[in-house]
């Protein structure tokens, strides 16, 4: 009785040394999760496969996505009695070691796959003392997996020479493909790969890969998972080479998929169409030429994915390695519809306001137009569509440049002001004064497309409905967003391109362009029907290309990208792509004019007090003064309340006769007056 208990307690203690030494010294399984990153579209396609840290190629298994025929032939070969063993096979160990005595060497190893899986976690010699420690790691890995989870990591770990991990990797580097569906040859050297993975390289020892192939086909012809005809056509099939590439497509976009992510990556890319971008943007890239690079992006607005994003148009042309989408560039006039929004929002103007395009200066800034020529009053919608500067600064002077920066930055679109200058966004931000990348466009673009609300890009599948649901920033009213769209939808189109309103089954679209100071950067953003479009064209230098404004380069890359959204997404009926343009009509009231309302004119020169020289300039007689201003209806003018006259082009012109202080008078149509004092210098009688 005595030997039992000593027994017992011997017993006991071993089960307690065991259960401290698992709890000590875990199995390592933290290895399996760093692996590959696969990334695919929305429908699954693949498009782009990273490396691990390491660069290793060693994708997640999966057995409902692997070729079932693989599995069993595999256990077949490997391990018969997997599903039922707990890690170490006791028959299998006591057959292999008879079989070897019998042949004077080792026939088998018995290892099952677990133990297997354990030595690939924690690689050590071929050894005795090795093999009881990987009998002890499998004990613990079955305690802690299913079987299924156990196969799956074998099968992720797995080598089949140099970097190449596991049977996903090895199917995509050696045939092209995922291991969904597999034939007998690649089967039986799939098998036969891992038992000597440097030996049987089919890319670097073709005949140890044909010799290995051969002897797992017979094995299987045996077994009776293969007839004679069928092990005959595996033997003697082409063996591969390894030459396949692995996907390399839409380098940047997928970058921006794969962050923070550990396998595979479902991604909101539509595959077809991120091609067909890519092409178009390398297309135009070679057109353009010296060095210029294009980037662009399309947005679903209902969910904020990004279905297609262009980071460069080549990594062949300089700068290519770059993500242009996420660099801060000027964005010249992009900015514009957002001011009108948020003046529209602020009941400072409508779209038929009459606004002054004149020049004006802003203390010590004085913008100008880029054709440098004024139009006198126009409409807002005229102002914006034609891009107008002046008009542009006077709605950001009167909402506040602050309050503007702001409101993009809580947006979502940060403006950076440049270092060299006043840290505080000033009226230049009205013309591109400030960067912002194409993504942060995206962002507000989106939002004029989804009733003002604005919400952050999605790059992943999975993100897509919850970001459908969010409400998002509010960055402008539902009434001021459909405004600006009618607005850009009737802004003059590309040449050689009719407006989509006079085009059936066009994509209407409501669109802006924009060119930074020193034609360093062009853009064109806009929306078309569900979808988001930004273009940029520039060098990623950030070198001038003179001559080269939004207009020309970048517009009619976004009208054809616009068509071919169209046409692989869909969505462009709905309300927002049926309107047409309306019927400019007269703003009432106090919306009539953006600066005065129902005030009296404004002389804009001569302004007051002026000092005028009316006198010879180098021999010649002064010219006359073309007097100038603003009000309701054309102006009747005069001097010291006689009428002044008019020339053949129905201008006033004032010619004095002689020196002295005079009052010049406008008077608008319904009446009201306003008055200015100047001094004339330097006339006379004969003047």
């Amino acid at each position: 009785m005595i030997w039992l208990k000593r027994l017992a307690i011997a017993f006991a203690a071993l089960l307690a040394a065991a259960f401290a030494l698992d709890r000590i010294f875990p199995p390592p399984l933290d290895k399996s999760d760093i692996v590959s990153v696969m990334v695919s579209d929305r429908d699954g396609r693949p498009l782009r496969a990273i490396p691990t840290p390491e660069h290793h190629w060693r994708f997640r298994a999966d057995l409902e996505k692997i070729d079932p025929v693989f599995i069993e032939a595999l256990l077949e070969v490997e391990d018969q009695r997997y599903w039922s063993h707990g890690g170490v096979d006791w028959v299998g160990m006591v057959r292999a070691a008879w079989s070897s005595a019998l042949a004077g060497r080792v026939v088998s190893g018995g290892s099952t796959i677990t133990m297997q899986t354990a030595r690939l976690l924690e690689p050590r010699p071929r050894t005795i003392p090795s093999k009881l420690i990987e009998m002890f790691r499998a004990h613990q890995i079955e305690a802690r997996l299913s079987k299924k989870e156990i196969l799956e990591l074998y099968l992720t770990l797995t080598p089949y020479g140099g970097n190449i991990e596991g049977i996903r990797a090895a199917s995509w580097h050696y045939f092209g493909r995922e291991p969904d569906r597999l034939s007998d040859d690649q089967i039986a050297l799939l098998i036969a790969l891992p038992q000597s993975p440097e030996v049987r390289r089919p890319d670097l020892r073709p005949k140890g890969a044909v010799a290995g192939r051969r002897a797992i086909v017979s094995k299987l012809e045996r077994l009776g998972y293969l007839d004679a005809a069928r092990a005959e056509e595996a033997r003697t099939s082409t063996l591969p080479t390894g030459e396949h590439a692995f996907p390399a497509r839409a380098w940047h976009a997928t970058d921006r998929a794969a962050r923070d992510a550990a396998g595979d990556v479902r991604s909101t890319l539509d595959a077809k169409l991120q091609q067909e971008l890519e092409a178009l943007a390398y297309e135009h890239a070679k057109e353009f030429g010296n060095e210029t690079q294009v980037a662009m992006l399309v947005v679903d607005i209902p969910t904020r994915a990004v279905r297609a994003a262009v980071g460069s148009a080549s990594k062949d042309l300089p700068g290519g390695w770059l993500d242009l989408t996420a660099q801060a560039r000027s964005p010249g006039s992009t900015l514009k519809p957002f001011i009108y929004a948020m003046a529209f929002d602020d009941g400072s103007a409508a779209p038929d306001t009459r606004i002054s395009d004149l020049p004006k200066r802003f203390k010590s800034y004085q913008p100008d137009n880029f054709d440098r020529m004024f139009r006198g009053d126009v409409r807002v919608s005229e102002a914006l569509q034609h891009s107008l500067n002046v008009p542009a600064v006077l709605a950001l002077d009167r909402i506040g440049p602050e309050r503007f920066a702001a409101t993009l930055a809580l947006a979502g679109a940060p403006p950076r002001i440049s270092k060299g200058a006043d840290k505080a966004p000033g009226l230049a931000l009205a013309l591109g004064g400030a960067g912002l990348t194409a993504r942060e466009l995206a962002i507000i673009y989106a939002a004029l497309g989804d009733d003002g609300h604005a919400k952050p890009l999605v790059w992943r599948a999975d993100e897509e409905a919850r970001m459908a649901k969010a409400r998002g920033f509010r960055l402008m009213s539902p009434d001021s967003a459909e405004k600006i769209l009618r607005i850009l939808k009737n802004a003059p189109t590309p040449e050689g391109r009719m407006p989509g309103r006079l085009t059936a089954n066009a994509p209407q679209i409501a669109f802006k362009t924009g060119t930074s100071y020193g034609f360093r950067d062009a853009w064109a953003a806009g929306v078309s029907g569900d979808h988001a479009i930004v273009v940029w064209v520039g060098r990623a230098d950030g070198a001038p290309r003179p001559g080269a404004t939004g207009r020309d380069t970048a517009l009619p890359i976004l009208f054809e990208a616009a068509d071919r959204a169209a046409y692989h997404l869909g969505g462009t009926g709905g309300a927002k792509t049926r309107l047409t343009s309306e019927r400019s009509a007269e703003a009432k009231g106090a919306l009539a004019r953006f600066d005065r309302g129902g005030q009296a004119p404004e002389i804009l020169f001569p302004p007051k007090g002026a000092e005028l020289w009316s006198g010879r300039i180098n021999g010649k007689p002064a010219r006359p003064f073309v007097l100038a201003g603003r009000g309701e209806g054309r102006l009747r003018w005069y001097i010291d309340g006689t009428p002044c006259p008019l020339d053949d082009a129905g201008l006033p012109v004032w010619t004095p006769v002689q020196s002295g202080f005079y009052r010049v008078s406008a008077v608008d149509r319904e009446g009201r007056e306003t008055s200015v004092r100047v001094r004339v210098l330097g006339a006379s009688s004969a003047g």
